[in-house]
């Protein structure tokens, strides 16, 4: 017998509870809780008679009763028995997708894309979908799917933006089943689904977007990629802090997730891979929004360098590797006398990390800010994710608070710790040579990414190599 009973779901993490509480006991966030009713418990009756211990036990469950478990069994083999293909990625046409992909799209596998409204995901999807739809690609077919557009909309933006629909296939639709269905009759090499807030399923009486149909309508989407072997693009909605809508699972499901950065007004977009089971983590995409849609940028390290007529105190370059690439970054620092409380403010940079290099610059480079508001901003809107940025940050705010600019052909990577060591980073010869192919011709380095031989390859450059902060801060400001 089973009785119904009434439970609850967390919008944000999916985690299920008997009663309404206003916060969240598994995720931490508030007022995330809605009802949902017609659950089916197991209601089980207490039996009288005593469990005898006949044998030895695992888990409480006696050997006797554990035989009794009954199911169909799969196949177990040893893994050097499995057979391994490795399977030739898709193209999609546009290189600098490709590449946060991990070089093309593999046969079967779900992307998952988030991003801030009008920041480009049906745009790029429309035009990856039309280039992988040419019969003459190594895909061949695509199938576009959209729940919140009509399909004039879509025709109307494939033709601004140019693009050759007379072999994309497109229809318009939210019911999860009706897309499984028209998926097994046309069985194209590449689907994309605009977006999954939208889509529901039958076995679930609930509206769209909620917590159930998310994961219920993701994970009958992601059966039939890894049964078919179609490759399937999700496009997901963000909340206001940035992350992805509805269950945190979502994300587990599928083999790869990206995140579109930078802001809509820009005139460039980001594209970095938060997770990505085929490719390197953190890859990130530079493309250039257009009449004609978004088109990649050859050179990204151009873009994010600002070429003044004099140097100017506050500003140096320094070399991020994201991904598999170096990139050159301008990083700006302003450090002003404070009115009152303090402030430490970071664009693209984590501000406690900001706060906590500030303190060791004090403590082992001399240079205190106490009473000075810091301001520290990566220019281009691009988000640093790596400990190689310290050092460029710290003589940013050294060149803001001692008025004295330091020259525009530095640029300057590494890791600063706690007491005060430059740390090396990995790749520092690809980032050496990425700074040399851009004209710098000094560079301060840790002293562990030192080149060997500087009469090679690292001919054009001075290199200067530094161990403690305050030999690094001098050595910038005597060049």
């Amino acid at each position: 017998m089973s009785k119904s009973k009434t439970s609850f779901v967390c919008q944000n993490c999916g985690a299920h509870f008997g009663k309404w509480s206003g916060q969240c006991s598994d995720c931490g966030e508030w007022n995330t809780l809605v009802e949902a009713p017609n659950v089916s418990m197991p209601h089980h009756k207490k039996s009288s008679k005593p469990v005898a211990s006949a044998g030895p036990s695992l888990g409480g469950i006696a050997k006797n009763d554990r035989m009794n478990y009954s199911g169909s069994q799969s196949g177990v083999v040893t893994l050097g028995s499995v057979n391994v293909t490795f399977d030739t990625r898709l193209p999609t046409g546009i290189s600098e997708f490709d590449r946060v992909l991990g070089g093309g799209l593999v046969a079967g596998s779900v992307v998952l894309i988030g991003g801030d409204p009008g920041i480009g995901k049906s745009t790029i999807l429309l035009q990856t979908a039309a280039n992988m739809a040419n019969p003459e690609s190594l895909a061949g077919s695509a199938l576009y799917v959209t729940g919140e557009e009509s399909l004039s909309q879509v025709a109307m933006r494939a033709q601004r933006l140019g693009l050759s629909s007379d072999h994309l296939k497109v229809m318009t639709e939210t019911n999860v089943e009706t897309i499984c269905a028209a998926l097994t009759q046309e069985q194209p090499a590449v689907a994309i689904i605009d977006s999954i807030q939208t889509i529901y399923t039958d076995a679930i009486n609930s509206a769209p977007g909620g917590v159930s149909q998310i994961r219920e309508s993701a994970a009958m989407l992601t059966r039939y990629a890894k049964q078919t072997g179609t490759a399937l693009f999700l496009v997901g909605h963000v909340t206001k802090e940035g992350t992805l809508a509805g269950p945190r699972v979502l994300e587990h499901m599928v083999d790869t997730v990206l995140y579109f950065e930078g802001q809509s007004d820009s005139r460039f977009r980001m594209i970095r891979a938060v997770k990505n089971r085929f490719g390197a983590v953190n890859e990130l995409g530079i493309f250039g929004m257009t009449d004609t849609g978004l088109k990649e940028v050859a050179n990204p390290s151009a873009i994010f360098l600002s070429r003044y007529d004099k140097p100017i105190s506050g500003s140096v370059v320094m070399v991020s590797r994201e991904g598999t690439r170096p990139l050159l970054v301008e990083v700006q620092a302003l450090v002003d006398d404070s009115a009152g409380q303090p402030r430490r403010m970071a664009l693209g940079l984590d501000p406690q990390r900001l706060a906590m290099l500030l303190a060791v610059m004090h403590r082992h480079g001399g240079i205190h800010t106490s009473g000075q508001d810091v301001y520290v901003n990566v220019v281009g809107g691009v988000k640093v994710m790596e400990t190689g940025s310290d050092l460029a940050v710290l003589l940013a705010c050294a060149s803001s608070i001692k008025e004295k600019p330091l020259p525009s052909s530095l640029a300057v990577f590494g890791e600063v710790g706690l007491s005060g060591e430059i740390r090396p980073v990995p790749n520092g010869q690809e980032r050496l040579k990425e700074a040399m192919k851009h004209g710098f011709t000094h560079a301060i380095v840790p002293k562990a990414n030192a080149p060997k031989n500087l009469m090679g390859q690292f001919k054009g450059i001075n290199v200067i190599t530094a161990d403690r902060l305050d030999d690094a801060i001098d050595r910038a400001f005597e060049i």
